[in-house]
């Protein structure tokens, strides 16, 4: 009845007097549902059936417990469990077990859902930071297909990307390149991730220190006023 006092409320903007009087309710308890924050509150199932009343619950979901350590096609059916039930005396249907077997599998993906939540975090990417790297593109030249090396910049905060051809991967493209991705893009990231290559990185970083870039990079980098950081080496 809160649902439909507040769809009454909120979707046909009907008056407290109106809803009072429609559903035969006090008025004070139609303004307290109608302009209140409280909710409906879901109520918990309650389980009943010999599945849970009785013991055969409890040993079908130890069954299927055993069975998550085992390959797939080795696992209990339905069918088989059905069967090892009736041999210890249970007088339910197939129907019974498999119903209870679909809510119990349910129940544990939900559970694993959960678990998985909890332990990945989100990669979060802050505005201002771009990544870079060289890589290669196709072009109709002459009616055929070429590979064409590029520079790539992507800003993962906006999701987007600017890429400009180039006629190799030297530090004289690498420069050349950023610099038209700047001036495409208007500005210039805050921070900009790069991967190891040659043309900026003299030594990459480790546990212990940090990277080394080329000192043309770095005076590339204070010219255009961007901090830049090298990716652990090997991390894709």
């Amino acid at each position: 009845e809160i649902n439909c006092i507040k769809l009454m409320r909120n979707q046909k903007s009907l008056s407290i007097n109106h809803i009072s009087k429609t559903l035969g309710i006090n008025w004070r308890t139609a303004k307290k549902y109608a302009d209140g924050d409280q909710l409906p509150q879901e109520k918990e199932r309650k389980r009943t059936g010999m599945m849970y009343t009785e013991k055969w619950g409890e040993i079908v979901g130890d069954w299927l417990w055993e069975d998550q350590k085992l390959k797939r096609k080795d696992r209990r059916t339905n069918n088989g469990i059905f069967t090892a039930l009736q041999g210890m005396g249970f007088e339910g249907s197939y129907r019974t077990v498999s119903y209870f077997i679909k809510e119990w599998r349910e129940g544990r993906e939900d559970i694993e859902d959960e678990t998985k939540d909890k332990n990945y975090e989100r990669l979060i990417h802050p505005p201002a930071e771009a990544q870079l790297d060289f890589g290669l593109m196709q072009a109709v030249q002459d009616g055929k297909y070429r590979d064409i090396h590029c520079l790539v910049m992507s800003l993962p905060f906006s999701n987007s990307a600017y890429a400009v051809p180039l006629p190799a991967e030297n530090q004289e493209c690498l420069l050349h390149g950023m610099k038209t991705i700047f001036d495409q893009l208007g500005g210039v990231p805050r921070k900009i991730r790069i991967d190891n290559m040659k043309t900026a990185v003299v030594k990459p970083r480790n546990r212990n220190e940090e990277a080394v870039f080329t000192s043309e990079f770095l005076q590339f980098a204070n010219h255009y006023g961007f901090e830049p950081q090298a990716c652990n080496p090997y991390s894709g």
